[in-house]
């Protein structure tokens, strides 16, 4: 089965979007292929601003969260897998969700392969 946790974080960006306030995301900074500005982790996590306002090609889907930010006015690649992503709150009232303990597997899931497109066909006509 697939893990949850891309999904429910998905659904927790989407609630804090929708009322306005500025999502947080809580990261453990010590899981492997994190890459995120080491200067600000404190106690092995970091959290990130991921408000549209902070962050710049936003992608959130079942391997990972990875976007553009400044830190510090230096421009960088944040990538985050799901399994570091520990936490989704709002800035303004701390509510929120702590995504719950799951079993990753490390190896990266397939993309679905898609139907071959149905188009059309040039005939060479004389």
């Amino acid at each position: 089965m697939l893990p949850k946790r891309s999904y429910l974080l998905n659904a927790a960006y989407a609630w804090v979007a929708d009322n306005d306030m500025t999502p947080y995301l809580l990261v453990d900074a010590e899981q492997k292929d994190v890459v995120v500005p080491t200067e600000f982790v404190k106690d092995g996590q970091i959290v990130l601003n991921i408000g549209m306002s902070a962050v710049r090609h936003l992608i959130m889907d079942k391997e990972a969260v990875s976007f553009e930010a400044r830190f510090s006015g230096k421009p960088m690649q944040v990538y985050v897998p799901i399994r570091a992503a520990l936490a989704l709150y709002a800035k303004e009232n701390g509510d929120g969700f702590v995504f719950p303990y799951e079993e990753f597997n490390d190896e990266p899931i397939p993309p679905t392969p898609s139907e071959p497109k149905k188009g059309f066909q040039l005939k060479v006509v004389k």
